[in-house]
């Protein structure tokens, strides 16, 4: 496209999905003929791909938006791009209240992106939101990494968590096939890519909506099953996956996870809330209990495992004692890593209009005592690693020590050790540890020998 402007820049708000869908975006992009600027004020075509899972990301897409929309009165060959989970949940009230926007397109438009910016260069204001079916991507996606990758298995979510948008922008679950997936992993491999993390809104829904059934009875297509046929792909060396949902993770699951060994020990699987109550309101499909026996599983079949999840603190009607319950259950479990939110009213969402919202204060207050505790909780965790051997994939250089490279555990604990980014990048290393913090590491690689004899001391 010979009028297609030079330079672009793309900026990722929110979640592994939205940083997945940009680099596929990226990816055409770079096929188009644009060049990559890492300055956004300075390109030609500026993609804002956004999340509104939380107001205050929405709130800076706004703010954002109005610096290029005052740029462009001076550049008028400027184009203006929002994508993803706003763009899907405002539409065509985006362009009313910026005016200045040139495409509007949801997440089940990522790999269209060639065809709308055609529209525009045609002289179209473009809003593509309605809902589709998202077809095979041959796109290749301008990957941030060169050793570890993203790999979409499912897209869209059927859950109706009342507090969510993800549904309403996102939309219906879409599996992607079994061969299709182990052949963006086959060329990954090729490519020289160590690690990929299969990623899904909600994971463990995998293969629901694809056809077959087994002789025992149970589908054909599972997140289990896909891991066992992936699993042997040349090249890569590890495998991860998320985000899973409570209501779905099974013991046949963790069983795959413990007997697979290129699948990590790390799981992330949010619990949102430990009172029963609140989790009925949130309608999320399980209780504390159940969250609770699915981690003793975990711990069972894998003693070492790394545990992440995510939790909201100030749903509408939480009270002290409910609240409580949730600082009681993180205490219990004692996660590696746990991401927490006070709640968010969003738009078209149920918990949105109820009358029994809390106040600010009460949030943040509550916000601020989990946060405190996770810390704590995540430092004590760390202790385990105290003189331990330590498998480490080898990604980049440390940013604040350009001596330092770092990259992560099989637990996803981020490692900084002396090295050579050279030599070692996208190298598999043991690394003595030295120095323990609560969300990383820091030790020193021993030496292939050394590591040959002294990897009985701990396999990670």
């Amino acid at each position: 496209m010979s009028t297609a402007p030079r330079r672009y820049h793309v900026t990722t708000f929110g979640c592994q999905m939205n940083k997945a869908d940009s680099e596929r975006m990226a990816g055409i992009l770079d096929d188009m003929g644009l060049q990559w600027e890492a300055d956004p004020y300075q390109a030609d075509v500026v993609l804002y791909n956004t999340c509104t899972i939380r107001d205050n990301a929405e709130q800076k897409v706004y703010s954002y938006l109005g610096r290029q929309a005052k740029r462009k009165q001076g550049k008028p060959d400027l184009t203006l791009i929002v994508a993803g989970c706003v763009a899907q949940q405002e539409g065509e009230a985006l362009l009313r209240r910026v005016p200045e926007l040139d495409l509007v397109m949801g997440p089940q438009h990522a790999n269209r992106l060639q065809d709308l910016l055609e529209q525009v260069m045609d002289g179209n204001q473009v809003v593509a939101t309605e809902p589709v079916h998202i077809m095979e991507d041959i796109t290749k996606p301008r990957r941030d990494s060169q050793v570890t990758a993203w790999v979409n298995v499912i897209y869209g979510c059927n859950e109706r968590c009342t507090y969510c948008v993800v549904p309403g922008v996102r939309g219906v679950e879409q599996s992607r096939t079994p061969e299709a997936i182990r052949a963006e992993m086959a060329e990954l491999g090729r490519q020289g890519y160590k690690e990929i993390t299969l990623l899904g809104q909600n994971i463990d829904a995998y293969g629901r909506d694809l056809p077959g059934v087994t002789a025992e009875g149970r589908r054909q297509n599972t997140l289990t099953d896909l891991l066992y046929y992936v699993h042997d792909v040349p090249g890569i060396e590890r495998i991860r996956f998320a985000t899973s949902h409570p209501r779905y993770f099974t013991e046949r699951l963790i069983k795959a996870c413990d007997e697979l060994p290129k699948v990590c020990e790390h799981f992330h699987i949010p619990f949102q809330s430990g009172d029963n109550d609140i989790l009925k309101a949130m309608a999320r499909g399980y209780t504390h209990e159940k969250y609770r026996r699915i981690i003793d599983t975990i711990r069972e079949y894998m003693p070492d495992a790394s545990i992440s999840a995510d939790a909201i603190v100030g749903f509408p009607g939480e009270t002290e004692e409910q609240f409580q319950k949730t600082m009681q259950m993180t205490a219990d479990i004692g996660f590696d890593m746990l991401n927490t939110a006070a709640y968010s009213p969003r738009p078209n969402t149920p918990a949105a209009l109820w009358n029994n919202q809390l106040s600010e204060e009460v949030k943040s207050d509550r916000l601020q005592r989990l946060n405190h505790l996770v810390n704590q909780k995540a430092a004590e965790r760390s202790l385990r690693y105290r003189d331990r051997v330590e498998e480490v994939l080898v990604e980049d250089v440390n940013p604040k020590d350009p001596s330092q490279v770092m990259g992560r555990t099989r637990g996803n604990r981020l490692t900084f050790f002396a090295g050579d980014i050279n030599d070692l990048k996208g190298q598999l290393v043991k690394v003595h540890i030295t120095e323990i913090r609560a969300f990383s590491l820091t030790g020193t690689q021993l030496a292939p020998v050394v590591a040959e004899v002294e990897s009985g001391i701990h396999s990670s």
